[in-house]
This record gives C-alpha cells, sequence and structure tokens, in this order.
C-alpha cells in the first residue's frame, strides 16, 4: 500500500495551537465499528461509553524538557539543543542541534548553568553531546530547570509555562518522553473518578516517547517505513491484570498510540498470560495487523501519511477512518496534540 493513501485535506486552521480551557473540555468522536456508527460527544462523557469490566491502559511517561536554547562557542551565536535520548555514557545524549552546519564534533556549546560539546556526528543531522555542569551539579536537575518544552513543530509559537503542566498528562509519573502521550492529556481526577465508579479498571504502563512520533515517513511504500526504537517498561501488576482481562474476555481499552504500541509488543502465551518486562520496541503497526490484545482505542487526530494514522487506520479500517477524519474537519474538530479526541470501539 503507498503511503499517499493516508492522506487527507486539513485547513490549517483546524490544528490547535493551544490546549483547551479545561482538561476534558474537549470534543469527543466516537466510532463503533460494529454498528458503522459516528457519535459526536464531549470527552468528559467518555464514561457512558466504557462498561463494567473495562481495563483501561494508560502510558505514564513524563515530558522532560528538552529543548535547551543558549549560545555557540565561541563567538556567541545563537544554538539550540533538542535532547533525543540518553546513551550509555554518563551525561552523553543524541541530538538535533541547530544551526547544524556549524555545530560539528568539537563544537561547544553555552545555555543557563550547562556547557555541550559536539563529540559525534551521524544521518538525519544528528549529534552525539556531552554535558555538565559550571559548578559539578547534576546535568539532569539542571535540564529540567533551564529546558523548554518540546512542542510539536506544528505548534507555531514559542513554549510558555503553563506547556510544561499542559503537555503533560494528570498522572505523568515517569521522566523520559520529548513528546506526550496525547491521548491521555484529556483525562482530569473527576474523569477517572467517574470510570472508577462504573467499574472501570485502570493498569500503567511506560513507554518513552521519541523523536519518531515527529518523523515525516521518507518512504513511499508503507511496507519500508521503519519505525525508531522506543524503551518500554510493563510491570508484573500491569501484566497481571492484561492476563485477567483476556482470560476473563474483558476489553482492554488503550488510551494513545503508545500503549497500544507497547501492549501490541508484548508476549502473549496461547492460554492468555501476558508477559511482564522492558526492552525496545520498533512495532509499526499498519492496515493487515492482527491485534491481540486491544480491543479499544482512545486517540487524538493525526497527521497526513503519518505512522500514527496508519495505526488507527489498522484498528478501524483505512476508509472508514478517513470518513471520520473528513467528517472531523466538516464538524470542525481540533487537531494533532492540543485537539480533540476519538474513542474507536
Amino acid at each position: 500500500m503507498n503511503v499517499s493513501a493516508f492522506d487527507f485535506d486539513l485547513p490549517d486552521e483546524l490544528i490547535a495551537q493551544e490546549p483547551p480551557a479545561a482538561r476534558g473540555a474537549s470534543r469527543l468522536m466516537a466510532i463503533d465499528r460494529a454498528r458503522g456508527r459516528i457519535t459526536h460527544l464531549q470527552f468528559n462523557h467518555l464514561p457512558m461509553l466504557l462498561r463494567a469490566g473495562d481495563l483501561l491502559v494508560v502510558n505514564d511517561t513524563r515530558v522532560f524538557p528538552a529543548r535547551l536554547i543558549g549560545t555557540r562557542l565561541p563567538g556567541g551565536g545563537a544554538a539550540e539543543c533538542f535532547l533525543i535520548r540518553p546513551t550509555a555514557e554518563p551525561d552523553t545524549w543524541i541530538a538535533l542541534v541547530h544551526p547544524g552546519q556549524r555545530l560539528r564534533e568539537g563544537s561547544r556549546m553555552k545555555f543557563a548553568g550547562l556547557n555541550a560539546e559536539i563529540v559525534g556526528s551521524h544521518f538525519h543531522g544528528r549529534r552525539t553531546v556531552r554535558l555538565w555542569t559550571d559548578d559539578g551539579s547534576p546535568v539532569r536537575g539542571t535540564i529540567d530547570a533551564i529546558g523548554h518544552v518540546p512542542l510539536p513543530p506544528y505548534i507555531k509559537r514559542p513554549d510558555s509555562i503553563s506547556d510544561r503542566e499542559r503537555y503533560q498528562t494528570v498522572y505523568a509519573r515517569e521522566p523520559g518522553s520529548i513528546a506526550a502521550p496525547t491521548a491521555g492529556l484529556h483525562f482530569t481526577p473527576a474523569i477517572f473518578e467517574a470510570l472508577r465508579g462504573k467499574g472501570v479498571e485502570r493498569a500503567s504502563i511506560t513507554l518513552h516517547v521519541g523523536y519518531g512520533t515527529f518523523q515525516p515517513i521518507r518512504v513511499e511504500s508503507v511496507d519500508e517505513h521503519q519505525m525508531e526504537a522506543e524503551h518500554y517498561e510493563v510491570s508484573d501488576a500491569a501484566a497481571a491484570s492484561l492476563s485477567k482481562a483476556v482470560k476473563d474476555g474483558r476489553r482492554i481499552i488503550a488510551v494513545g498510540t503508545t500503549t497500544t504500541r507497547t501492549l501490541e509488543s508484548l508476549i502473549v502465551a496461547p492460554d492468555g498470560t501476558v508477559s511482564p518486562g522492558s526492552g525496545e520496541t520498533a512495532l509499526f503497526i499498519h492496515p493487515g495487523h492482527d491485534f491481540r490484545l486491544v480491543s479499544g482505542l482512545i486517540t487524538n487526530f493525526h497527521l497526513p501519511r503519518s505512522s500514527l494514522l496508519m495505526l488507527v487506520s489498522a484498528f478501524a479500517g483505512r476508509e472508514p477512518i478517513l470518513a471520520a477524519y473528513r467528517e472531523a474537519v466538516t464538524n470542525r474538530y481540533r487537531f494533532y496534540s492540543y485537539g480533540d479526541a476519538m474513542f474507536v470501539s
């Protein structure tokens, strides 16, 4: 299948630049696959769509402020360093830097209380960067203090103080992502309480979202695309909850594409036992994938021709999803990270 089969027209003004006034206030498009029916709701109506015994699985990763803005040394020209992932070496990261043509091996940068030296160059403009602080204090603490929230490139504004809280789920716990698992941004404690009162169970897994979430697909054929590996962790408790849901025949509702990719990467025994563990997954879910665990999906509206749109199309069918996206455009839904949500069951 060609990547162009996942294209659609989207007016720029529907790309959300700010979060909604309050969590839970977004719109929710509910898609019933069996009936072929679309319902338009608000996200805080989600509890009416779930039922007792459903297992809701969330990704508890936490976004860290991965963008460092400072100057080049010597000379003082502007410099930016976008930390993608740590390496095995202490305080050494794979990063994107700007201006890339002037920041090569041996180049140095200066940020507020933090120093950086480029010690390696790689494909697609990536660099290995070594960091150290002026006073010898922990590097990670300084990054957290001076870094900027890594908003997606389609949000055409600088990050603000409020993004540190709004570009984070209310259940974020494990720092390590450079992008939020955005389907989770809609949830509030009140919504979780309503779900709990209805008998919906909840489990948490962790997948640290990497730069691949922003990376365009550069090939023409879907089958030729390769995902970047991302680190995940699934605890014994989460695996036990998943195993029991499978054996009981209950629905497993994934909150977001990152949760879906993690769940579908797990080992499931013939008797339904799900194995816990940690590792890396580069699973690319596209039409033809056989879903083994996920039976419901909560997600935002995604970029044309993106791996995320292909995942949702794999779950609900390409034509039904593209038709739903056309209806979303007609009804002026907000798209992408700070946009509205979809529940596919």
